[in-house]
């Protein structure tokens, strides 16, 4: 199963646009965190919003998931060791009020946390790779201080 989330604030309809015709070439599930009344996906299996066990089950079940860059989505999916695609919203799209997902994407990809996509055609070759294994991780035992100063650090 494919687990895609966009985060509590906006819809991310690029995001979900390509998921859903991702969704359309294969037979694995693909579940959506949409945060969007507006749009349907016929192709995937979608919440509006989520509560957190709900999350929770999804992110633990997931053989994949996609992301926005958001910092939450992101740690919940490093935490349980699972391989995470993150696609940035970007501002000169209209998708955000800056870039700082962008930013947030490049910084954690350089340092092997997550797979970035950059585009459609990227999150495509990333959802097709024969194997896509998690990168680095954190556990619960790491430093809720280095967290803070990493999410700090990723957001400048």
């Amino acid at each position: 199963m494919i687990f895609v989330t966009v985060g509590t604030q906006l819809p991310f309809n690029r995001l979900l646009k390509a998921m859903n015709e991702w969704a359309t070439q294969t037979n694995e599930p693909v579940i959506a965190q949409t945060n969007d009344t507006e749009n349907h996906w016929a192709h995937l299996e979608c919440y509006e919003s989520l509560k957190e066990a709900d999350f929770t089950h999804f992110i633990n079940e997931a053989r994949i998931i996609v992301a926005h860059a958001g910092i939450g989505s992101i740690m919940s999916a490093l935490k349980v060791k699972k391989p995470i695609i993150v696609m940035p919203r970007l501002a000169y799209l209209g998708e955000h009020r800056n870039e700082h997902q962008l930013s947030t994407t490049m910084a954690l990809h350089k340092e092997g946390y997550i797979h970035a996509a950059y585009d459609e055609k990227m999150l495509k070759e990333l959802l097709e790779a024969p194997l896509l294994p998690p990168l680095k991780s954190i556990n619960s035992f790491t430093s809720p201080y280095l967290i803070e100063n990493l999410i700090k650090a990723i957001e400048e």
